[in-house]
């Protein structure tokens, strides 16, 4: 059985990650989604193993000991983290496995796992880009232009990326995802074992 690939998906907030990953993990039986750990308390209707693994701070501290993150960091006071094993099961089950991390997280797991297939998601443009921010309607102006600028921080670390998806439309940000995750099944290293006989 072939082992499944880890592919790391990023890209400025507001860009449509959310809702392309959703259409994928629709059309597609065969990845897995990642799920962090992390040692915030649980919001109404959050399942444990679903949304997060939602572990004590101790518990957090001790994987990292043990090096059992593929990346890990703090944010508002909490621990997020990519726990290994989930990412290391899924795969020997043959599955793809997804995750959807922002850039500094995006190094950590590549230092650590250089076969990683890194992909950026951009909008088709920057007013398309305000435009989605401001019509979620969930952040201040302010809000919006400090995710703006941010953004613009992100776009300068693209080009480290293996491929760029433009979502200009979920169907085709979809569409090219779905054919780069087969393009990578197709190297030669994975595949000329049909030919060697092992």
């Amino acid at each position: 059985m072939r082992r499944g690939r880890t592919f790391i998906i990023s890209g400025p907030s507001g860009v449509g990650k959310s809702t392309v990953l959703k259409a994928l993990l629709d059309q597609r039986s065969d990845i897995y989604f990642s799920v962090s750990a992390t040692t915030r308390k649980p919001r109404p209707g959050e399942i444990d193993g679903v949304h997060y693994h939602f572990v004590s701070v101790d518990t957090f501290r001790q994987w990292i000991s043990r090096d059992e993150f593929l990346e890990y960091a703090e944010y508002v006071g909490n621990f997020y983290g990519t726990p290994k094993r989930f990412v290391d099961d899924a795969m020997d089950r043959g599955q793809d496995v997804i995750l959807d991390i922002e850039i500094q997280g995006a190094l950590q797991v590549f230092g650590k796992r250089p076969d990683t297939v890194r992909i950026f998601i951009a909008p088709p443009s920057w007013t398309e880009l305000e435009r989605r921010l401001t019509e979620r309607g969930t952040d201040s102006p302010e809000k919006i232009q400090k995710r703006l600028l941010r953004a613009k921080v992100e776009f300068q670390t693209a080009h480290t990326y293996d491929y760029f998806v433009i979502n200009d439309t979920v169907e085709n940000a979809v569409g090219e995802l779905d054919a780069i995750m087969t393009a990578e099944h197709c190297r030669p290293e994975e595949r000329m074992e049909i030919i060697s006989g092992r």
